[in-house]
């Protein structure tokens, strides 16, 4: 009833405990960007269709898979390597499946990111990400985090699913995020350029349209890592994650100052 869709590069080390979180899914479609290490042959042994493809951007290759891929049912549940499906959002998704509403064409879900071995409850809230759809009412725009662009109304799920963003130490994390708030960078010399639509606002009873108001908003602001960590740690309550939740605020402070530097060189090129 459910499809799910992983993509990976080079995730032998954390492809077998995803894979194992989704056994009970009969269509598994790995979409693999060329790894040079077991992951094709992880999958393959757990049993999933492998589909590779050279990775350009997040939206393009997401929306790739959407347009290329032939699910064996009308919903797919998306996961990145370094997450795991609960059973408790399992058995919602199937049962949305199994009532075959179609008033809704996608669902938001929450996820819990761990990090120095603790869900880092407070300065990172589960949150509200797209990520159980028909592909058929679905694409993303934005190179990097994209923003699903759905047909019809969506809905959001009351369970989450785990992520352990960490798994490969911080010096993959910070290398991922390098590359990250390049790409981050670029769409926010878009905005400022008026090539990014204002649709969103801050004061939407939606939360998926709230969040993406939010994020636009964020890179007009001023001193913006100073305020991510003082909003992230003294607001949001990251303090009550303990010296996990101090340092994973350091670590997005870091980011978002990455993303204002790389913004001026792009914009002010040195």
């Amino acid at each position: 009833m459910v499809s799910v869709l992983v993509l990976t590069l080079n995730e032998e080390q954390n492809l077998p405990d995803c894979l194992s979180s989704v056994s009970w899914c009969t269509d598994v479609v790995v979409l693999d960007s060329l790894s040079s290490d077991r992951t094709v042959e992880i999958a393959k042994a757990w049993g999933a269709r492998v589909v590779q493809r050279q990775f350009d951007n997040w939206a393009a290759h997401q929306n790739w898979a959407l347009a290329n891929i032939k699910f064996d049912n009308r919903w797919v549940f998306y996961l990145d390597a370094d997450e795991r499906m609960t059973g408790e959002l399992r058995d919602e998704i199937l049962q949305i499946a199994r009532d075959g509403d179609d008033s809704k064409a996608a669902y938001y879900c929450g996820r819990r990111n761990y990090f120095m071995g603790r869900w880092i409850k407070h300065a990172m809230p589960p949150g509200a990400i797209m990520r159980f759809f028909r592909p058929d009412r679905v694409h993303f725009e934005r190179l990097v985090n994209p923003t699903p662009v759905i047909s019809g109304r969506h809905g959001y799920l009351q369970n989450y699913f785990d992520h352990y963003n960490f798994s490969k130490g911080i010096a993959d994390w910070i290398e991922r995020h390098n590359k990250y708030s390049t790409l981050e960078a670029i769409e926010g010399v878009k905005l400022f350029a008026g090539e990014r639509n204002h649709e969103a606002s801050v004061l939407s009873s939606d939360p998926a349209a709230r969040r993406k108001a939010l994020k636009e908003f964020s890179f007009r602001l001023p001193l913006r890592p100073f305020l991510k960590f003082i909003y992230m740690y003294l607001f949001k309550g990251g303090f009550l994650d303990g010296y996990p939740g101090y340092v994973y605020c350091r670590l997005q402070a870091m980011y978002e100052h990455m993303i204002v530097l790389k913004m001026r060189e792009l914009r002010r090129p040195i």
